[in-house]
């Protein structure tokens, strides 16, 4: 179910044929044994643009009709259209507020974590994310960005997203998605998967 899911979300949202197989694939690890706990972080500015808002609800729908989980700040902009992409695909995503408490959180998030941190709950979107992607963004998602980066994490950005070495820059949301999805069904990262697991 997942994968036809994922052909589905991928072709309803005008992506590629190599994109709607490369999200079909990730359905397919996601249905099995091997699949990620982690989210996807999906990050972006409350001040966003329609063409912003746009990418990340696309995004948030074909990822989690992949069966990827989703991890956000949990506010509005960006991280409130990723968050109702996911919640139309009948996904789970979590937002970490930095608030003490949930009433700042927007309406399509499936758990709402507030963490009374302040801008410092960046850093915990970044540590738990398996990866990062960010859609347009100021200095909150610059930090996340340089956190992830700093961590060891693949960081996917497009549409303004702060311009850091070492994170992938791409000039359209296919490119984007197919990149993400190949790299999260790819054998590299499902060995390390493996081998982490096998440490804890």
């Amino acid at each position: 179910m997942h994968l036809e899911n994922a052909l589905y979300a991928g072709a309803e949202a005008g992506l590629s044929k190599r994109t709607c197989l490369a999200l079909a694939r990730v359905a397919a690890r996601q249905a099995g044994p091997a699949r990620h706990a982690m989210p996807v972080g999906l990050i972006g500015p409350r001040e966003a643009t329609a063409e912003q808002l746009g990418a990340a609800r696309i995004l948030g729908y074909a990822l989690a009709r992949s069966g990827m989980p989703l991890l956000c700040g949990g506010k509005g902009g960006v991280m409130e259209a990723a968050a109702r992409g996911c919640h139309e695909a009948g996904g789970i995503v979590i937002g970490l507020l930095p608030e003490d408490d949930a009433t700042a959180a927007n309406a399509f998030l499936t758990v709402a974590l507030p963490t009374g941190l302040g801008i410092t709950r960046n850093a915990l979107i970044a540590r738990a994310s398996l990866c990062l992607i960010a859609v347009g963004g100021g200095l909150g998602t610059l930090s996340e960005v340089a956190l992830g980066l700093q961590w060891g994490k693949r960081v996917f950005t497009m549409l303004d997203a702060p311009a850091v070495n070492g994170a992938e820059r791409f000039d359209d949301i296919d490119a984007l998605a197919t990149s993400v999805a190949e790299w999260l069904a790819s054998e590299a990262l499902m060995t390390s998967s493996r081998m982490h697991s096998s440490v804890l």
